[in-house]
């Protein structure tokens, strides 16, 4: 594309050695403002090119005028025929009328008439598309099951509707009276019903309550250093013992939106959970809140050859309790071990993390990098933050040894608030006083207007617009939210299971710590020396959703992120027309209103009128 405001050049050796002759760059040319160049070179160019001229003699031309090259481009699509026909979907995105999240499904509309007998017309109509609403109550979890998947990759799809007339509830009250109301007037078996999930559920429903009767009332919970036991299963039950405990249960009591019951399906072994808080979160007091942490597990049943997970089942643990515990079973007496295990083999201290408390940290870091336990009291607020939040060089030492790794997702289609102008100011105002001048000056103003005013009636009667103005969108006021580009770190735990020995050495400093997998759990247990090397240069690692600032724009294309393109490129066609390559545009008034003007001012009583008025 080439803007100008005219020129006598028309370049034809460069287009000969770098574009003919098979013309693969079209090149586009636009004449820009009112001038009285020549643009006949300018035309030539795009003829010759197989672009388009066009003209921008206004600022109103601008939009219109610079987005009609789309239809050029599309010349090859049209000509294309059926193949061109295909459907492009977008990813998914953020509907702006507030439909949720959305695909869009979009197919290019051509112009199939003939312009004669010979040729077919080449204009691209537009685009036609359905957008998908994603509703979120159609997205069916249970579905996607482990055990849902054959080996062919097929879903089966079963929605959680138990019966067609069953009124849908938030609160679990409401919904438990709605079914017990219902369950009076149709049987289980009833068309009405879904079979296969009432049974389900009422099936569950006695496991569960013999659960609850036969081994939970019968524990002891403050003596496990339990806060609560709770079970969850496929059939849509979730149950919390004691009742004081289901009072105070955060998390979702529909089983396949809640978390714990996800990652409990998705892998093996015990899952911890501590309460999230972002970095700047709520602190809690240890003397009056008590804090949780949830370790979860599924239940593995094999029927037939076939294992299948019927349901998630869990404590939750309480924090202080289980430290003392977790400083007693990371000493060096639970064993009948002789020895002791040292820090190093260069250091005098013992690796005890409740004997050396205060001169070791002990943390307990789960497969996301949150801190799940530790041997010092002050960590407790910490407990459920990110652990680069809580030891920074820490964090950064084990994702630097490959303990962790760390996958960014970008959030292309955010809104961020309007950053403020250090530079924006304004002095203070005082009390306006006209002087004669502004007055002078106002007179001057106001004949200048009723000129113009004149000059426009004139042009009225010749173009026949009368006051007509071109539709210019308003300038409000500055807009509060600006579009932006979010970026979210994510971290998972590597392909690393034995325990490692490192020594984190920053010149004058050295920090030695020990980190290893805690077998069938989703723990990293972490034992480091208290005092860290400020000194050493690291990267701040951040969990939270942060703006992603180009500072190098060169260096982000050249790392661009895959893009899939579309799997046909239309940009050529031989039997395309390339003689309508554009025309300059003028206004053509009328000729009479043209005449009866020019009478009327060389008319001399009307003329000499006019001229004593004017003056």
């Amino acid at each position: 594309m080439m803007f100008t405001d005219g020129g006598e050049d028309r370049a034809q050796e460069i287009f000969e050695k770098y574009n003919w002759p098979n013309k693969t760059v079209r090149v586009f040319t636009f004449s820009v403002g009112q001038h009285n160049y020549d643009v006949t070179p300018l035309q030539w160019i795009a003829c010759a090119n197989k672009g388009y001229y066009f003209e921008i003699p206004s600022i109103g031309a601008i939009r219109i005028n610079t987005q009609e090259y789309l239809d050029v481009l599309g010349r090859p699509m049209v000509l294309a025929g059926p193949r061109a026909k295909q459907v492009q979907w977008t990813n998914v995105y953020q509907d702006a009328l507030g439909l949720g999240l959305v695909i869009t499904g979009t197919m290019p509309v051509f112009n199939l008439t003939a312009d004669s007998a010979s040729s077919q017309n080449q204009l691209i109509l537009g685009v036609m598309g359905v957008s998908v609403a994603m509703v979120k109550s159609l997205l069916h979890f249970e579905s996607l099951l482990p055990n849902s998947f054959e080996s062919e990759g097929h879903v089966f799809i079963a929605p959680r509707e138990y019966c067609n007339d069953l009124e849908l509830s938030n609160n679990n009250t409401e919904f438990l009276l709605n079914f017990i109301a219902l369950m009076e007037k149709v049987t289980p078996d009833s068309k009405q019903c879904d079979n296969l999930l009432l049974h389900n559920l009422i099936l569950d429903t006695g496991i569960i309550r013999q659960l609850v009767e036969k081994v939970w009332k019968n524990k002891d919970l403050n003596t496990y250093g339990f806060l609560a036991v709770f079970a969850a299963t496929d059939g849509g039950i979730t149950r919390v013992f004691p009742n004081k405990a289901a009072e105070t249960w955060e998390e979702d009591p529909e089983p396949f939106n809640a978390s714990y019951y996800r990652r409990s399906l998705d892998n093996k072994g015990y899952i911890f959970t501590a309460p999230y808080r972002s970095g700047g979160g709520e602190l809690l007091n240890p003397e009056n809140d008590t804090i949780g942490v949830l370790v979860s597990t599924a239940l593995d049943i094999t029927i037939g050859g076939k294992t299948i997970k019927p349901a998630v089942v869990g404590v939750k643990l309480d924090l202080e309790a289980w430290t003392d515990k977790f400083k007693i079973l990371a000493s060096n007496h639970t064993d009948n071990r002789q020895g002791s295990n040292m820090c190093g083999p260069n250091r005098v201290c013992e690796m005890d993390c409740e004997a050396n408390s205060e001169d070791l940290l002990c943390y307990l870091v789960d497969d996301g990098g949150f801190l799940i336990m530790s041997n010092q009291k002050e960590h407790w607020n910490e407990v459920g933050k990110f652990f680069g939040v809580v030891d920074p060089n820490l964090m950064y030492a084990l994702y630097n040894n490959s303990f962790y790794k760390r996958k960014q997702s970008f959030d292309y289609q955010s809104v961020c608030e309007q950053m403020q102008n250090s530079e924006a100011g304004a002095a203070p105002r005082g009390v306006f006083v006209p002087t004669i001048a502004d007055f002078v000056n106002l007179a001057w103003w106001t004949s200048a207007a009723a000129w113009s005013l004149f000059q426009q009636l004139l042009y009225g009667l010749a173009y026949h617009s009368w006051f007509a103005t071109d539709e210019v969108d308003a300038e409000g006021a500055e807009p509060r939210e600006r579009s932006c580009v979010m970026i979210q770190t994510q971290y998972y735990f590597s392909n690393l299971s034995s325990s490692y020995n490192i020594l984190q050495d920053c010149g004058n400093c050295s920090r030695l710590f020990h980190a290893k997998r805690i077998n069938n759990t989703n723990l990293l247990f972490v034992v480091a020396e208290k005092l860290p090397c400020t000194s050493c240069e690291i990267e701040m690692l951040s969990q939270d959703e942060e703006e992603f600032m180009e500072e190098n724009p060169c260096e982000e294309l050249a790392m661009a992120r895959y893009r899939k393109g579309p799997s046909t490129c239309f940009d050529n066609n031989n039997t395309e027309i390339t003689s309508d390559c554009g025309r300059g545009h003028s206004f053509r008034p009328p000729l009479y209103a043209l005449l009866f003007i020019q009478l009327l001012l060389l008319y001399p009583p009307v003329s000499a009128h006019i001229h004593s008025q004017l003056h």
